[in-house]
């Protein structure tokens, strides 16, 4: 099927990519001609592991293109995907604009009959606006119809779970659409679970706001075992064995961050605010979350009695491991407060993310190595977890630093290994070792 996709990030690019793989001829659309060129050239714009292997299988196969141009794109497509950013307002809202250009831009051009499939996060309600939209642009010459299609891709992981999901949400008024866009995605081989175009927007919701409940839950879990002398790594293992509640995302550290969580939370909490219902559990997620970031800046001024001219190695940029998204990551509250208690930062990613230097305070000095950070430092804050972290080499750290102590944001040591190392060692939920008294 030929497929025209609008929006080259996370969402549409690596989603134009599989679906070229599975055999579809795919156009993926962005308006920075600079980007077009280099994704011309298989090279990806984002790092995201597989993504650019694939990217130049498929444009040698000629199943894969990229254009700045909706007229080319669009043109003979039988499906349109909308893969734009719906980045937070101010007040959390969602901002509808790029999509709301899409939608003007497929009324113009469009001249057959086209399934507009919108997989670009929107509030409820969103998709029939796209199609009052098209309706008055198109003016009756050529029929479409709207899915709701919402994306489950992980940042890091975000190839294999566009081949390995759990399920496909398919959301339409037009069962004839909605079998469209099952048989583009049937060489995946994943569930299909059809349902109304409200309901498939609110699955996209609902579904980021419980994962980021229970990241909030184990985190106020992580706090009452630091107070009682337990340890949250043990309570987490505990409940995760009950199959009613799971143990994916009860890990405790200083909250999550990333594009979807942090946006897709405070726009619910909007959506319900505008039919006058007050999602009070949502706001106390969001406000947990809010006051974890800040602990492992508590625990050190509790540590030191003050920050000022203390020199902080700061380990991860990244919101996670696996990508160079820095959106609403820990770094940048953390970077933040520690240059208002007075300390030097030496920052460290092993990706050396493009937009540290805008997102970060001009006095943190990103540094090129693990060593660079480390040297010199009265401490470490471990940000994001790395693999490079979890096997860094202590020994030699401990040479480098003035003293060897450790807060770890994502209790990447076990205890015995931190004891085990002569480090003093401050982690998140469980007891701090190593502590000289």
């Amino acid at each position: 099927m030929k497929i025209a996709i609008v929006g080259t990030g996370y969402v549409g690019l690596v989603t134009g990519v599989c679906l070229s793989e599975i055999g579809h001829q795919v156009t993926c659309i962005d308006v920075d001609e600079a980007k077009v060129d280099k994704m011309r050239a298989g090279v990806s714009p984002i790092y995201e592991p597989g993504l650019d292997e694939l990217m130049q299988k498929n444009i040698e196969a000629g199943r894969l293109f990229f254009t700045t141009s909706h007229q080319e794109g669009f043109q003979d497509a039988e499906a349109i995907y909308i893969a734009v950013g719906t980045p937070p307002r101010e007040d959390g809202t969602a901002n509808l604009s790029y999509v709301e250009e899409v939608a003007k831009s497929i009324a113009a051009h469009i001249d057959s009959y086209t399934v507009v499939v919108t997989k670009s996060t929107v509030p409820v309600g969103t998709n029939y606006r796209i199609k009052e939209m098209i309706s008055a642009g198109v003016e009756g010459r050529a029929l479409f119809d709207i899915v709701s299609n919402p994306e489950f891709l992980r940042e890091g992981t975000a190839v294999q779970d566009a081949f390995q999901g759990d399920r496909i949400v398919i959301g339409s008024d037009n069962p004839k659409a909605a079998q469209v866009v099952e048989e583009i995605n049937k060489p995946f081989g994943i569930p299909v679970y059809h349902t109304d175009i409200s309901s498939a927007e609110m699955i996209k919701y609902a579904s980021n706001a419980f994962l980021a409940t229970k990241i909030s839950f184990i985190n106020e879990i992580s706090a009452l075992c630091e107070k009682l002398g337990a340890n949250v790594e043990d309570v987490a293992a505990g409940m995760g064995m009950d199959k009613r509640i799971g143990s994916q995302f009860l890990r405790a550290g200083i909250g999550y961050g990333g594009s979807c969580f942090p946006k897709d939370t405070k726009a619910l909490v909007q959506i319900a605010g505008n039919v006058e219902h007050e999602f009070d559990l949502l706001k106390s997620v969001i406000q947990v979350n809010n006051k974890q970031q800040q602990l492992l800046v508590d625990k050190a001024k509790a540590r030191f009695g003050s920050l000022e001219d203390k020199t902080v190695a700061l380990l991860g940029l990244a919101f996670k491991p696996q990508t160079d998204d820095m959106r609403e990551s820990a770094s940048i509250v953390v970077s933040q407060q520690l240059v208002q208690e007075g300390a030097r930062i030496q920052a460290f990613d092993p990706i050396q993310p493009e937009m540290a230097a805008q997102l970060l305070p001009p006095e943190v000095a990103l540094c090129q190595t693990l060593k660079d950070a480390l040297t010199n430092a009265d401490c470490v804050f471990i940000i994001t977890d790395w693999p490079e972290f979890k096997k860094m080499d202590i020994p030699m750290a401990s040479q480098l630093m003035k003293s060897p102590v450790f807060f770890d944001g994502r209790n990447c040591f076990s205890l015995e290994y931190a004891v085990s190392q002569g480090i003093e060692y401050h982690s998140i939920g469980r007891e701090s070792v190593g502590v000289k008294r």
